[in-house]
Parts: structure tokens; sequence; C-alpha cells
């Protein structure tokens, strides 16, 4: 089973897309399609493991920050790609 944190939006404030796209509740932000592969458990990975942002969140830190690295910057821009 998946991220109960992964969402699909096509729409986030005033931008719209013209597809979903994944959006992790946790960090409040579009994630690339790679890490929508971990909140996904695709290629063996668990988001249970190999998610720091779901770990933090469910360590009790509930910060789900990161370094940033996972977050699909093209979006917040606008931008689609």
């Amino acid at each position: 089973m998946g991220c109960p944190y992964l969402e699909y939006r096509r729409e986030s404030n005033e931008l719209a897309f013209d597809h979903e796209r994944a959006y992790c509740t946790v960090a409040d932000r579009f994630v690339q399609p790679m890490r929508a592969d971990i909140c996904n458990d695709r290629y063996d990975l668990e988001h249970g493991d190999h998610c720091e942002i779901y770990r933090a969140h469910a360590d009790g830190d509930g910060a789900g920050n990161d370094d940033g690295a996972g977050a699909d910057r093209s979006s917040e821009e606008g931008t689609d790609g």
C-alpha cells in the first residue's frame, strides 16, 4: 500500500496543470515523479523505509522537511516540465 500522504492534483492555488501531479501533503508541495515512485512503493521501494519525509513525520517530528531535493520546483514556478 502506498503512502497515505500522497495525492494527485491538477491545480494548486492559482496554478492549473494539464495532468495530475504528485503532491505530498506532509511537505505541502508537489514532488518529482521519482519521489512519487517511492510513495507508491514501486521498484521494490517502500515509503516507510526510503522516504525521509514520511519517516520524519511518522517518528513524531511532524516537520516533514527534507533538503528540498524531492521538490518539483517547476510546478511551483508555474512551468510545465
